[in-house]
């Protein structure tokens, strides 16, 4: 099974090299990996390079963009970057973060779970931070959700879901849109992926309120917003988190920007959110 990894990278002179190191000693080689250098002014290129100049596998991507570091827009316009220059023979797509530690044997077991059922898109471990000397589940994982850090999907599901969203909520989005078009999701928690920069350590506010932003792209509607907005902030331990969703949303409805969704797949998405809702008030 061929895996195209793509990694947008933006100042990991710290990072870059553990995650690449992870990458090229796995039981299954990828097919290639791709690094997207996004406007980094460390030694983010030159760590690459050498990696570059050991396997022939390893591209490197230079280009240009704003040094803000909001999730969304510019690290999918990164992983674009990437995309076309990768080789479009694949199996697998993968977008990864530069801050992460893999297992040896992960792409192995994604390969395994793929071949395993033809209905599987998207497989993924779970993300771990480190705390004191141990290595704990990070926070806001969930036990449904694959994070945005370390996506992998199958090339017909990547196809089917329209590929990815270049805005806020597009690790969300892919997820609902791969269930609507009737492919499955599993998260294996045999595979610990090491962390090494919490999500969210350097978003700005303006980053926060785009999450809410993000929830009336999808069609959420305010009731499942709030409801969302609820459980981030408890999870984050933060009433900035929640303030900053609901603040989002109320000005997307003024505004009122484009959806990222149809009205059919909105339904649909309402439909699945409201009855994740109500499984986990029955438990």
């Amino acid at each position: 099974m061929k895996f195209s990894i793509i990694i947008p990278a933006h100042n990991e002179e710290t990072s870059i090299g553990l995650t690449l190191q992870s990458l090229v000693d796995q039981t299954l080689a990828p097919h290639e990996i791709v690094v997207v250098n996004d406007n980094s002014t460390d030694k983010t290129r030159s760590i690459v390079e050498e990696f570059q100049m050991r396997f022939n596998f390893i591209k490197l991507v230079n280009v240009t963009s704003s040094n803000k570091h909001l999730p969304g827009t510019k690290i999918i316009n990164a992983f674009y970057k990437g995309f076309a220059k990768a080789n479009k023979v694949y199996d697998v797509i993968c977008k990864f973060d530069a801050d992460l530690i893999f297992p040896l044997n992960y792409l192995e077991t994604l390969a395994f779970h793929f071949n395993k059922d033809k209905t599987i898109g998207m497989v993924a471990g779970y993300c771990y931070i480190r705390k004191n000397d141990d290595w704990i589940l990070e926070s806001i994982t969930s036990k449904d959700h694959i994070r945005g850090a370390l996506k992998a999907y199958k090339k017909e599901c990547f196809e089917d879901i329209g590929q990815l969203k270049t805005a806020m909520g597009w690790d969300t989005i892919d997820e609902l849109l791969a269930k609507y078009n009737n492919w499955n999701i599993v998260l294996d928690d045999s595979l610990h992926v090491k962390h090494l920069k919490p999500t969210g350590a350097s978003y700005n506010k303006s980053a926060k309120y785009l999450q809410g932003e993000a929830m009336y792209k999808m069609r959420y509607g305010f009731l499942l917003t709030l409801i969302t907005a609820l459980k981030m902030g408890f999870k984050k331990k933060s009433f900035r988190y929640f303030k900053d969703y609901i603040i989002g949303y109320l000005k997307a409805k003024i505004n009122k920007p484009d959806y990222l969704v149809t009205k059919t797949e909105g339904e649909y998405i309402r439909k699945l959110r409201w009855n994740g809702v109500k499984q986990k008030l029955k438990a």
